[in-house]
């Protein structure tokens, strides 16, 4: 049996999503194991994310400067906007390599279940950024799920004074899936036919 110490953390890591407390035990072990070469490694990088880690006040990414790099780039296309509901889609959909636009980051998608509303999204920063005279088309590349498309027409309705063409990802992306678990060839399917919404 570990000790007091040892157990708190693999009951920290068995927080994170995804992580049960087997895998997290497996994880604290095998820390533990290599404690000079990849824990300390480990611990440096956690504390140097801690430290220099900001959210962009633009889109909503994590990065290290806000407006995040992807903002402040001048080789993206400013013309379009990819609505995604938190940071890992956003980093899928860039892992995919074929997006040039720029991205919005809602937080969250609606949910009647979990309590969340329309105001725990970043929509009034998104309606804002869509009425900005450059931007021509807001593509919504949401889960396809009751929550994503809820909060897909939700936001249609938001935008519909807003002289935006608002597109959505075709339906190559299965039903219920997440964005993040998606394989970079449906990804770069779903956004290339696109449909309007």
């Amino acid at each position: 049996m570990q000790n007091e110490e040892i157990e708190r953390l693999v009951s920290q890591f068995s927080r994170l999503p995804g992580m049960g407390s087997r895998s997290a035990l497996r994880i604290v072990l095998h820390l533990l194991r290599k404690k000079h070469t990849v824990m300390s490694t480990f611990i440096n990088s956690l504390q140097t994310v801690f430290q220099t880690s900001k959210i962009c006040e633009v889109c909503g990414n994590i990065d290290t400067q806000s407006p995040c790099s992807i903002c402040q780039s001048s080789r993206r296309d400013r013309s379009m906007i990819c609505v995604v509901a938190d940071i890992a889609d956003l980093w899928s959909v860039e892992r995919a390599g074929f997006y040039t636009g720029k991205y919005h980051v809602l937080g969250n998608k609606l949910s009647a279940v979990e309590g969340i509303t329309p105001d725990d999204l970043n929509l009034d920063k998104l309606c804002e950024r869509a009425a900005a005279t450059e931007v021509k088309e807001v593509i919504i590349a949401l889960s396809a799920d009751l929550d994503g498309q809820t909060t897909l027409f939700f936001i249609k309705d938001r935008l519909k004074n807003i002289n935006v063409k608002i597109t959505t990802l075709s339906h190559g992306v299965p039903v219920g899936s997440e964005l993040e678990y998606l394989d970079d060839g449906t990804i770069i399917a779903a956004f290339s036919q696109r449909r309007d919404v």
